[in-house]
């Protein structure tokens, strides 16, 4: 043997629970924290919104954002071989909570499920896209584990399409849209919102009670809801959310209000003669969530 060369060792794949032991109380809090990791292989820069969201239900993972055009990105994860009742779950979070992206992560998928996640990017259109990603764990001898995901399956133009965002300057249609709708309500409501933002969603924090309220921009209409302080668990905020409920209620004036306190108004956002009264609905009702969040006494 040549004493000069390096002893090379040989790379091994360790069990998935010998790095997490838990799937809800290890894996995914460490998904959440670590996303450019994922990230890299999808080609996108993540960035968390939340963790264990609700949704009817079922919880989300994790839910999460792009740098690119503030995109909503869902991601499932398990730490077993993949099977249909998470896929069913995807769907329905898809559906709640408006996610442009999917990324299902699981330690294995067979034909069957390759196939499903196939047939969802080949019957929608962009900016839907659906991704399956295998984990795993490897080492080369005492070494310590280092996680290794293994995109599957992935929209068929999908690096080309990012290549091209890029090229555009950093937003998708979807993107030049939102941001075209917000600079119309900043310059409408300057207190509203920065110009030239192009996300989904504007949120404003109120730290008496350590709580933001959200605008957002959906297809069918204008809504405010309220959450935690950014990177918080639902969950960890509904608790904060409770009290305000039927102080908003009656200044609301509506006979109902969810337990996020969310409130639409609905209008046919991609006709920009609405855009006037989107953006005074949603300055005048967030003057009545702020109302309530620094006057009301929990």
């Amino acid at each position: 043997m040549n004493t000069t060369e390096a002893a090379l060792g040989s790379l091994e794949t360790a069990n998935l629970r010998d790095a997490w032991k838990h799937e809800a109380h290890d894996f995914t809090p460490w998904l959440a924290e670590n996303l450019d990791r994922l990230g890299s292989e999808l080609g996108i820069e993540l960035e968390k919104e939340a963790t264990e969201m609700h949704v009817g239900p079922y919880r989300a993972d994790i839910v999460a954002r792009t740098r690119m055009d503030d995109s909503r990105v869902l991601i499932e994860n398990q730490l077993e071989e993949a099977n249909m009742q998470h896929l069913g779950q995807l769907l329905a979070y898809l559906a709640g909570l408006e996610a442009k992206i999917v990324v299902w992560i699981a330690r294995g998928f067979d034909e069957a499920h390759r196939s499903a996640v196939r047939w969802l990017n080949d019957h929608t259109v962009a900016p839907y896209a659906f991704f399956a990603v295998r984990v795993r764990v490897v080492r080369i001898g005492n070494s310590p584990l280092a996680p290794v995901f293994e995109v599957l399956e992935r929209p068929s133009n999908w690096d080309r399409s990012v290549r091209e965002t890029a090229t555009r300057g950093g937003l998708s249609e979807l993107g030049q849209f939102r941001r075209d709708f917000w600079a119309h309500v900043a310059k409408r409501h300057p207190s509203e919102v920065r110009p030239g933002y192009a996300g989904s969603n504007v949120y404003h924090l109120v730290e008496e009670a350590g709580l933001r309220i959200s605008l957002y921009l959906a297809v069918h209409g204008v809504g405010i809801f309220l959450c935690g302080k950014h990177g918080e668990s639902s969950d960890a905020a509904s608790s904060r959310i409770d009290p305000y409920l039927e102080q908003l209620r009656t200044a609301l004036e509506v006979e109902q209000i969810s337990d996020i306190g969310l409130s639409f108004f609905r209008t046919k956002t991609s006709d920009r003669a609405n855009w006037d009264s989107m953006a005074d609905w949603l300055h005048d009702r967030r003057l009545s969530y702020e109302s309530v969040l620094r006057e009301t006494k929990t």
